[in-house]
């Protein structure tokens, strides 16, 4: 059986984008897949210093993947922090990974494009430029198979193969080479300005806000200036909301309303009453485990112990294999 893993980063309540890209997708291999889930607090230090943040976040988190279904009895769900082996693994593939491959990656070369004045390295911190091999660490600790992503995180699956593929080839095979798992119908859902849903740009909508926040935020979403009566785009903003939220049987009343003209205004209900009906159950599931905090605790414990003693077995055998005493 195909072994998956995923993350996300405790920066704050997840929003819809990681709802669609990531947490669903997972959740449901989670019901017919080994499966690690892992709470990314160290990887949330590169974003932002705020300890108060950080540490409700990973309440916040780990209510959200356990309210919306994550199934516990094929996963492992832990806090990547409670792993202290994906450290050390960290530091040994940083000392076999090029800086040239940390050059080409996406988030570091962004920064540095945005950077005015000669010192391009300005505003890079080394989190950050070596952020990929911690990812790579996370996956490679548990050598998972797939890695449920976004389509703007493939290049961090191929990066940890190449990573994979090093260590294989200086100190001998133990890696397997994961491969990204990208669903292209609803892995990316885009911000509310149709940039990339990020809570750094507050373009996003929150995972669990009530009804009449959702709404709000649903009413945020960028349109253009066209009546009603008016061919509306399927390239929209909006249009690929719907594409996140309704099945292939429904997408054709869909496309009726946008070939129609109907109105932005009264797109924007049909999309709030789809998002509100999914989530709705969640949410109180969600609200109940963050009033009972023990109950996450409990679980993610579970989970830490089954997590500490695959990624202290499987470093063994890496420290034998680069040459360090093994514990």
């Amino acid at each position: 059986m195909s072994s998956v893993l995923t993350g996300i980063t405790t920066n704050g309540p997840p929003h819809l984008g990681n709802y669609v890209g990531a947490m669903r997708p997972a959740i449901e291999l989670s019901k017919k897949s080994k499966s690690f889930i892992f709470l990314a607090d160290y990887h949330s230090l590169i974003k932002q210093q705020d300890p108060e943040l950080t540490h409700q976040s990973t309440l916040s988190i780990a209510a959200a993947w356990i309210a919306c279904g994550l199934d516990l009895e094929n996963t492992i769900f832990y806090r990547q922090s409670s792993i202290p082996q994906i450290m050390e693994l960290n530091w040994i593939l940083t000392s076999i990974t090029p800086k040239g491959l940390m050059n080409r990656a996406h988030a570091y070369k962004a920064i540095q494009d945005a950077t005015n004045g000669k010192d391009k390295d300005k505003n890079v911190q080394m989190g950050l430029f070596n952020y990929p091999i911690l990812m790579s660490s996370d996956i490679l600790m548990f050598n998972a198979d797939l890695i449920p992503v976004g389509s703007d995180q493939k290049q961090h699956i191929e990066m940890t193969r190449d990573i994979a593929n090093k260590f294989n080839l200086t100190y001998g095979s133990f890696f397997n080479l994961p491969e990204p798992l990208i669903d292209k119908t609803t892995s990316y859902l885009p911000g509310l300005d149709g940039n990339k849903m990020s809570k750094s740009y507050s373009n996003y909508i929150d995972l669990f806000a009530d009804e009449k926040k959702l709404k709000k935020q649903i009413n945020q979403i960028k349109t253009d200036s066209l009546e009603p009566g008016e061919k509306k785009s399927q390239d929209s903003i909006l249009y690929k909301y719907f594409k996140c939220f309704v099945g292939n049987n429904e997408i054709k009343k869909i496309d009726d309303y946008f070939n129609e003209g109907m109105g932005w205004g009264d797109l924007k209900k049909i999309l709030f009453e789809l998002i509100n009906t999914e989530l709705t159950p969640s949410r109180e599931k969600y609200f109940d485990l963050i009033n009972n905090p023990k109950k996450v605790e409990k679980i993610l414990l579970e989970g830490e112990s089954k997590a500490f003693e695959i990624a202290s077995k499987n470093l063994r055998n890496i420290r034998s294999l680069v040459g360090i005493k093994t514990l």
